[in-house]
């Protein structure tokens, strides 16, 4: 202790008494930016967790449609097989290929002349300068060929139906009025013979 300037009871002298407070000062300064860092720290370090959570809950999304593609896929398979199985029971008795619009291809095919769909899911393919070009729809890769062309293909389908019916009505008017003739030249020629 300081013995010029303490006071009676020689807590602290004056100078002391300074020292001490420049010291808690500083003291209490020091645990404010701490606490200021920490406050800091805090907010840094939760909004480092709001991005990892974020980050983490875009992955299982990921990992989801991911699950699900997989799965999407493998209807979408079945579907495009099925789908070939009944084009083929429908158009092998009506034709062997059915013309697809060029104006309904896709730009990228290029200049196209003539398109032809098999009852088998090709899609063949003649361009200006006479390369041929033969597209197997029932590939993952034609997916979007293939809606295109089922598009183009299905309003034919009615066409095609009315057309073959159409045919048969006319040669079973041809045959019955044939057949009607036949008849009463047979039943006249019974008569003359009897």
């Amino acid at each position: 202790m300081c013995v010029k300037e303490c006071d009676i009871q020689g807590i602290f002298c004056h100078a002391d008494l300074n020292k001490a407070l420049i010291h808690m000062s500083i003291e209490a300064s020091v645990t404010e930016n701490t606490v200021q860092v920490s406050g800091k720290d805090e907010k840094e370090n939760t909004l480092n967790q709001t991005k990892l959570n974020n980050l983490l809950e875009s992955l299982r999304s990921v990992q989801d449609d991911i699950g699900q593609i997989g799965e999407l896929s493998s209807e979408e398979k079945t579907l495009v097989t099925q789908f070939f199985q009944a084009m083929l029971k429908l158009m092998q008795p009506f034709a062997r290929t059915m013309p697809i619009s060029i104006e309904a291809l896709p730009a990228e095919m290029g200049d196209v002349v003539q398109a032809n769909l098999d009852p088998v899911g090709h899609l063949i393919v003649i361009h200006r300068k006479g390369q041929v070009e033969l597209e197997n729809l029932n590939e993952e890769k034609n997916r979007d060929l293939l809606l295109i062309v089922a598009e183009d293909v299905m309003p034919k389908f009615k066409q095609l139906t009315s057309a073959q019916k159409r045919k048969m009505e006319n040669r079973i008017s041809f045959l019955s009025a044939v057949t009607m003739e036949l008849q009463k030249m047979s039943k006249a020629l019974n008569t003359l013979i009897t």
